[in-house]
């Protein structure tokens, strides 16, 4: 005679058998095991959010002039956890407040650069000839001047505010981002679905926006992640310079060129600037190569 089994202990090892749970997107699941990326995607997200939110919890704004705690160092104080600058404003709130300036114009830049150069590069891939000719040769011709040069040039010549310095970043950074779009849109053009949608009478605007342009979002998504990085890092060459943002406004940047008179005496005046602009480039940076190998269809099914 058989004895009976429990019925708990015959199922217990069926439950220890089952396979974990695994992300359907296998994109996703390809940036998750991307260690250095998601460190990247946490610190952009609490850096957006305590930038966002944390000011006007804080006791002091970054505008309040405490002339007694001038020079107070990191831990000094309890008021002020950061220490203050040279005229006794709390370093928190200005490194907070900057880095609303600092992102929104990584950013805002990011968004205008993309536009420009998805529409130049769309453009020349799909039409080639002439037309593509004359666009990538002028391509060729924004790139041969150092975006430094060309932005400190310019900036020399317009009023500064956060308007214009977005516009300037912008207006300077888009053309890696057309090279990178029009030899996508070469490839594709010659594919089975774009013959297809010819061969159905789609018009030229359709199949450019509707079949071209999504097939190559991969690369486009990982150029937009590092444009960030390059519009905050140009914000921060030319507000260091004297010719970006412009105080009372904070930005990291300008944070950085009030501090050069106190690199001996204060240090920290320059290092927490420094390391917030070194934090927020390399997440970036980070996030981009995590996309860069999410987003690579040769490896699908990794």
């Amino acid at each position: 005679m058989i004895p009976a089994q429990n019925p708990a202990a015959a199922a217990a090892p069926v439950l220890r058998a089952a396979p974990r749970r695994r992300l359907r997107n296998p994109a996703l699941r390809r940036f998750c095991r991307h260690r250095l990326a998601v460190f990247g995607a946490c610190a952009v997200t609490l850096l957006t959010l305590l930038c966002i939110a944390a000011p006007p919890l804080l006791p002091y704004s970054d505008t309040f002039i405490d002339i007694r705690a001038r020079f107070t160092p990191p831990g000094g104080s309890s008021a002020h956890l950061l220490g203050t600058d040279q005229l006794g404003r709390d370093m928190l709130s200005r490194l907070l407040m900057a880095g609303r300036i600092s992102l929104a114009v990584g950013f805002s830049a990011m968004l205008i650069s993309m536009v420009i150069g998805v529409c130049v590069g769309l453009v020349a891939g799909y039409y080639r000839g002439v037309l593509g000719t004359v666009l990538m040769r002028f391509v060729d011709a924004m790139l041969c001047f150092p975006s430094i040069f060309l932005l400190l040039a310019v900036s020399a010549f317009i009023e500064p505010s956060v308007s214009s310095i977005i516009l300037l970043i912008a207006c300077t950074s888009w053309m890696e981002v057309a090279r990178i779009v029009e030899g996508q849109i070469r490839a594709l053009r010659e594919r089975d679905f774009t013959l297809a949608a010819h061969a159905i009478g789609a018009g030229d605007a359709r199949i450019m926006f509707r079949e071209l342009l999504p097939n190559a979002v991969a690369p486009i998504v990982v150029a937009a992640t590092l444009n960030v990085a390059h519009a905050i890092l140009a914000e921060s060459y030319i507000s260091f310079l004297g010719y970006g943002i412009q105080p009372p406004t904070p930005s990291w940047g300008n944070m950085l060129d009030n501090a050069q008179t106190y690199l001996e005496s204060a240090p920290w005046l320059a290092i927490l600037p420094g390391a917030m602009i070194a934090l927020a480039v390399t997440s970036f940076n980070f996030i981009g190569d995590g996309l860069r190998d999410a987003l690579d269809p040769r490896m699908e099914g990794r």
